[in-house]
């Protein structure tokens, strides 16, 4: 195993993070999750995701997995068995130990470099993507006997489901596993990087107006160029 520096100490990254995706729709991750990078992380056997539909554990003939919501307000919200089950599922013959369950929530702790660089340090991670208008909240309590539930937050906004979280878990944290993107400092966070990047031509001309790269990021010279990315 390869250790790197992170914020000044030593921590041993994983080589292979097995992750499972609690979802209703597997054909919304699989046309994402298997292309580029992240399909060569899975062919490199560097990460592999799995996949449980709480459909398969209901009971009724209907597969319905989602009930009126106590209190009123409008939508339906998912029922807690069938997701908590196929969380089960997933987990079976895996050592809890190093297995962590993410819950996504409007009101959990922001999703950061800094929460990925934890969660590579796991052997499983279970994403659970909900839908509606959420999940029955008693799922946390009884996930919990599984394993640790972090609750997270991709941003501030309303998605229609948690699949589009998920995925962006399964990126981030896939990205700093060593060898998945060759090079180390190919982890922007890990170098001096800027928002604004440029590539060949040096000159662009468009509508009669000539768009030119930087002058600073061709004179080779790196203390300039770093200063210039900080600033930007």
């Amino acid at each position: 195993m390869k250790s790197v520096s992170i914020s000044g100490e030593m921590a041993t990254k994983k080589p292979f993070i097995r992750f499972h995706i609690i979802t209703l729709f597997q054909e919304a991750c699989e046309s994402y999750l298997s292309t580029s990078i992240l399909a060569r992380a899975q062919k490199e056997k560097k990460i592999r995701v799995d996949y449980q539909n709480p459909r398969d554990f209901v009971t009724n003939k209907w597969g319905k997995v989602d009930e009126r919501p106590y209190g009123g307000g409008p939508g339906m919200v998912m029922t807690a068995l069938p997701v908590v089950k196929a969380v089960k599922k997933a987990l079976v013959r895996r050592k809890k130990a190093n297995v962590v369950i993410v819950w996504f929530t409007p009101g959990g702790k922001e999703f950061t470099n800094k929460e990925a660089e934890k969660l590579a340090k796991s052997d499983d991670i279970v994403l659970v993507a909900g839908r509606y208008e959420g999940i029955d909240e008693r799922a946390v309590k009884m996930l919990k006997t599984l394993a640790p539930v972090k609750k997270y937050s991709t941003g501030h906004y309303v998605l229609t489901g948690g699949e589009l979280s998920a995925m962006t878990v399964v990126d981030v944290v896939t990205r700093r596993l060593p060898g998945v993107l060759g090079k180390d400092n190919s982890i922007e966070e890990r170098r001096i990087s800027s928002h604004e990047t440029y590539t060949r031509p040096e000159v662009i001309e468009w509508e009669g107006k000539k768009y030119r790269v930087p002058k600073v990021l061709k004179t080779g010279n790196h203390a300039n160029i770093d200063a210039w990315r900080k600033d930007r």
